[in-house]
């Protein structure tokens, strides 16, 4: 059956390139005057698609409602992470699987980010993302009432379920909604702010509940956020006017179950073996094997998305060809280290404050605001630099400032000195940078890839952050755990729990700290390396002659393609 031509007549051409040529934005000269993602230097302008009409009252109401999922996402973490070590006493979680309570929920999230995004981009991005609040409402209500480890681990499962339908399509409906420009940049700005603003509300609504009631009322609150979320939803967000379900698309026939289920399996056995060799030992003999059989289900999962796309047979849920081009590969790999480093980061300080210096959760939380204050501010003044100051450079600073984080609390600092000279600017310089790159990379995402794969789009660097954060959280707490095992004089399986004031204990976090500090310079390498030339992000949406030239004839092999697909 061949789509109705009106699908591509508004098509911004430039876009188009991204799907049909180098699979991602367009490559740019190596210069740093360079004023767009693209590879022109005329004034010419091809316009991206209007995006959808609808009055300014409404826009900021929609605005503001899908900021409530990153919003929501943030606030769920973060304030798990403050409850973190009590939610480990009161279920009687070993010290080195207490992890999972946050990689379960940051797992599930990754893994099903991408499918969710193919999902949302058939039946409507409205509709995946008023069922995936309301699943998060759901079982956030029942997971503080399940009785042992295992089924709450489960759970935190299935609320990253959910939140894995929301965000990627809230990015994809602002993607729509709003055309290149000046909108744009501050649209996705606000969208940026509500994870900061998520991550001081969840650390003061975990600190203060902590202290004075039982620690499973934070999950009713994350239950009522989702709630209002769902609701706001189906007021404000328009339904489309077309999707692909309308054109006869079905789930069944256009998502890729094989390939959902080859990186979902491969991702799960990596990090259930990076976790449990804490547990069981390293030279367990099924560890190594976990670890080979994971590596082996993720490359055949690319290799399938590959052929996919190639054959036309069915819709690939990652398209392998967008990663053709060096700095759409490069933002994914940046995006996976820095949410490495800047969760784990987050995580290891919590464990600094709460387990080692033997504060409690509001004490802790008090240390935590300044993120939020500064957060904001710096999404304030970032939708300013969007479209003035080259995206590298931006990058650059973000990655930098995560790495001090983590370095001020890796370094042998005296833990006894006065938080302000050290935990206060590390809490600031980590929300600065992590408010720097993280817009600048969801644009990127947004402006590299074509209208109908805003969802995907939003899912696939959504994914990248998700799983790095889960990866490398497994790593630390091996690297942890192996030197406070060393320093104790005992295996890693029996390494106990985190003692506060003990030296062991000390040299294990600021251990993870130095994992941490080393995956934010690596995320900064790759910005320096890979990304020189990108452009200013937030002209994205402005292409010269020759873009225009290629994109043209680029997009009609696309249309051709995508018509002879559905032919057949």
């Amino acid at each position: 059956m061949s789509k109705p031509a009106h699908e591509y007549d508004g098509l911004d051409k430039s876009r188009a390139v991204a799907s049909a040529g180098d699979g991602g934005a367009l490559e740019t000269p190596n210069s740093d005057e360079s004023d767009t993602v693209d590879c022109v230097n005329d004034n010419t302008e091809q316009r991206g698609p209007p995006g959808i009409a609808l009055s300014k009252g409404r826009r900021i109401a929609l605005v503001a409602t899908v900021t409530g999922a990153s919003f929501l996402n943030t606030m769920s973490g973060q304030a798990v992470v403050i409850i973190l070590p009590t939610i480990g006493r009161d279920l009687s979680i070993p010290e080195a699987r207490v992890q999972w309570v946050v990689s379960a929920y940051a797992l599930a999230f990754g893994c099903f980010l991408l499918l969710w995004g193919r999902i949302a981009d058939i039946y409507g991005k409205r509709k995946i993302f008023i069922w995936g609040s309301a699943w998060v409402a759901a079982t956030s209500v029942a997971n503080p009432f399940v009785p042992n480890e295992i089924a709450f681990y489960l759970f935190r499962g299935l609320a990253g379920l959910g939140a894995a339908a929301n965000v990627p399509t809230a990015i994809g409906i602002l993607g729509v909604t709003f055309p290149p420009g000046k909108a744009k940049n501050y649209a996705f700005s606000c969208y940026s702010a509500g994870a900061p603003l998520g991550a001081v509300f969840g650390n003061l609504i975990a600190g203060f509940i902590a202290q004075y009631a039982s620690w499973k009322w934070v999950f009713g609150v994350i239950a009522l956020m989702a709630a209002v979320i769902t609701v706001a939803g189906v007021a404000i967000i328009p339904p489309p006017k077309h999707t692909l379900h309308d054109d006869g698309a079905t789930v069944k026939a256009s998502v890729d179950w094989l390939g959902a289920a080859l990186v979902t399996g491969g991702l799960l056995a990596l990090l259930f073996a990076l976790t449990e060799g804490n547990v069981v030992g390293w030279s367990t003999p099924w560890v190594p094997a976990v670890i080979f059989v994971a590596v082996v289900l993720v490359v055949l999962f690319v290799f399938w998305q590959r052929h996919l796309e190639t054959t036309g047979r069915r819709p690939p849920i990652m398209k392998v060809s967008a990663f053709r081009s060096k700095k759409f590969s490069a933002a994914m790999l940046i995006m996976a280290l820095f949410f490495s480093s800047f969760n784990g980061f987050l995580v290891y300080a919590t464990y600094f404050y709460q387990d080692y210096q033997g504060l409690s959760p509001l004490q802790t939380t008090l240390r935590f605001i300044p993120t939020g204050v500064s957060g904001v501010l710096t999404a304030a003044v970032v939708s300013q630099l969007l479209s003035r100051v080259p995206t590298y450079v931006l990058l650059g600073v973000g990655t930098s400032c995560v790495s001090v984080s983590a370095l001020l609390f890796a370094a042998p600092i005296p833990p006894n000195t006065l938080y302000w000279a050290y935990g206060f600017p590390a809490m600031v310089l980590s929300v600065f940078g992590a408010d720097t790159t993280w817009p600048c990379l969801i644009l990127f995402t947004s402006h590299a890839l074509p209208q109908s794969d805003q969802a995907l789009g939003g899912a696939l660097v959504n994914a990248m952050g998700q799983v790095g954060r889960a990866v490398g959280l497994a790593v630390a707490t091996a690297v942890q755990t192996a030197v406070i095992a060393r320093e104790r004089g005992v295996d890693v399986q029996n390494v106990g729990r985190l003692q506060a004031w003990e030296p062991a204990t000390l040299l294990g976090l600021r251990a993870a700290e130095w994992w941490n500090f080393a995956s934010g310079i690596a995320a900064l390498v790759v910005v320096l390396f890979a990304f020189r030339g990108s452009g200013i992000v937030g002209k994205a949406g402005i292409v010269g002659k020759a873009g225009v030239a290629k994109a043209e004839r680029l997009a009609a092999v696309t249309v051709q393609n995508v018509e002879k697909s559905s032919e057949a």
